[in-house]
């Protein structure tokens, strides 16, 4: 078993121990950075996050890992800002009593600031990412002649970061000088630049590259000379054929404090939005991780997990190591009934909804009168919210066509049909329909906390 294997696990099970707003604060970006002589290495933040798990919380996290291999264990923290490094090599028998062999010190952080395990061949692709996988793919094959600057948004934990990473180790392989950077690493050094009045050095480092890649520019908004110095940055890259791909959690016209003269470049090239991902995707990305995870999981468990978490990546893997842990843990095989009881504080039990609560809720998201959905226009302003609601009642509560027919107006099963059939394609291939349809169905949950 590899150290970030034992740490995944471990990881696993602190959750069961701890409230989510503790464990996503300390153990979050977390990893394992190397296995020394029986000592796990583990890299964190900041100073202030090695201070606290050193002061509060390593009588846990110790005690857990000595649970999971087997025997004591001693832990170290480190100040790790490069926390997706390449991970230290397999530990052999350390689920053994016999010790292991020290695996060598990680490879050094690079300078580029790219993530070994971010690269296209990781990315699972759904209809929630197709547009954005393929512009990214699109710019990394022909940087700054497809799509310059490349604009990619959507929620946390979705995949924004991992193809940022995607695009520079293709250019990077292609021979190109890249950068990645969060906009806060970027406003960190304009600050130094200046106190140290080093920003010529700063606007070498950005400016005379082939690729920028900016995450969560968001962060920018409202600072003005950051907005300022990202403004000719940004210009002198373009006027040079350099690339730039920028990501965000809002598109440009949602970001109302950036200034106007950023927000019309933004939109010079390709604006890209990731959605949550649907069902098959998720079921997608959790094979994926429990394959890398060396890990046996039935699909039902996979299905379940799936159809369960619905916001974002992160916690669907988080979902996945949580159930592995509590396998483990309780020495029981993977099913079903055993990742019910491991998410059962994720997951609340939804109440059945009833048909007209469904109706209800399509007709409130497109300002419409259930009357309206129930009666005889066919104008697309109706017909199509129509159909959704069609499709809603068979996805949701499962009743038949001929039932969905008559609560619609009196329509015949096969109209039903044909408008369900509609939606479902839809959502493949229409990004507005498939926000459409999530919202509604958050809508339908919300008051419960379900996801």
């Amino acid at each position: 078993m590899k150290p970030e294997q034992v740490w995944q696990a471990a990881l696993g099970e602190l959750q069961l121990q701890m409230t989510k707003a503790t464990f996503d604060t300390w153990f979050k970006t977390s990893r394992v950075v190397a296995y020394e002589d029986g000592t796990f290495v583990i890299g964190v933040s900041s100073a202030y996050a090695k201070d606290w798990l050193e002061n509060r919380l390593s009588g846990t996290i110790k005690r857990t890992l000595n649970g999971i291999v087997g025997r004591s264990v001693e832990v170290r923290y480190v100040v790790w800002t490069q926390d997706d490094a390449p991970p230290p090599a397999d530990l052999g028998p350390l689920l053994s009593a016999a010790e292991a062999t020290p695996a060598p010190h990680p490879a050094p952080v690079a300078a580029d600031g790219l993530s070994p395990k971010y690269t296209f061949d990781t990315f699972v692709v759904g209809p929630n990412n197709r547009l954005a996988h393929a512009a990214s793919l699109a710019a990394a094959e022909n940087p700054a002649q497809a799509y310059n600057p490349l604009f990619i948004y959507g929620g946390v934990g979705l995949g924004k970061t991992h193809l940022l990473h995607a695009i520079g180790h293709a250019c990077r392989a292609r021979g190109l000088h890249i950068l990645y950077v969060s906009s806060e690493e970027f406003t960190n050094d304009l600050i130094n630049a200046i106190r140290a009045r080093t920003t010529e050095a700063f606007r070498d480092k950005y400016r005379t590259i082939d690729v920028l890649l900016i995450d969560d520019i968001q962060f920018i908004a409202g600072k003005e000379s950051t907005q300022e110095e990202f403004f000719h940055t940004f210009n002198t890259l373009h006027s040079q054929d350099k690339q730039l791909v920028i990501s965000s959690d809002r598109p440009p016209k949602a970001l109302s404090t950036l200034e106007e003269r950023l927000r019309s470049r933004f939109e010079w090239g390709l604006i890209a939005d990731i959605q949550p991902p649907d069902l098959e995707t998720r079921i997608a990305i959790l094979r994926f991780k429990a394959e890398s995870l060396r890990a046996q999981v039935p699909d039902p468990v996979l299905q379940y997990i799936a159809r369960e978490i619905h916001s974002n990546i992160r916690e669907l893997e988080g979902a996945l190591n949580r159930v592995l842990a509590t396998a483990r843990l309780t020495n029981q095989p993977l099913t079903v009934e055993l990742a019910t009881s491991a998410l059962a504080d994720l997951v609340p039990q939804r109440s059945a909804r009833t048909p007209e609560e469904i109706v209800a809720a399509v007709a409130s998201h497109y300002g419409l009168d259930v009357a309206a959905l129930k009666g005889r226009s066919r104008n697309a302003e109706v017909a199509l919210p129509r159909q959704i609601a069609m499709f809603l009642l068979r996805e949701e509560i499962g009743i038949s066509l001929p039932q969905i027919g008559e609560l619609l107006g009196g329509r015949d099963h096969t109209t039903v049909l044909h408008g369900c059939e509609k939606i479902s394609d839809l959502i493949e291939r229409d990004n507005n329909v498939r926000r459409d349809v999530m919202a509604i169905r958050t809508r339908l949950y919300q008051k419960e906390g379900v996801r």
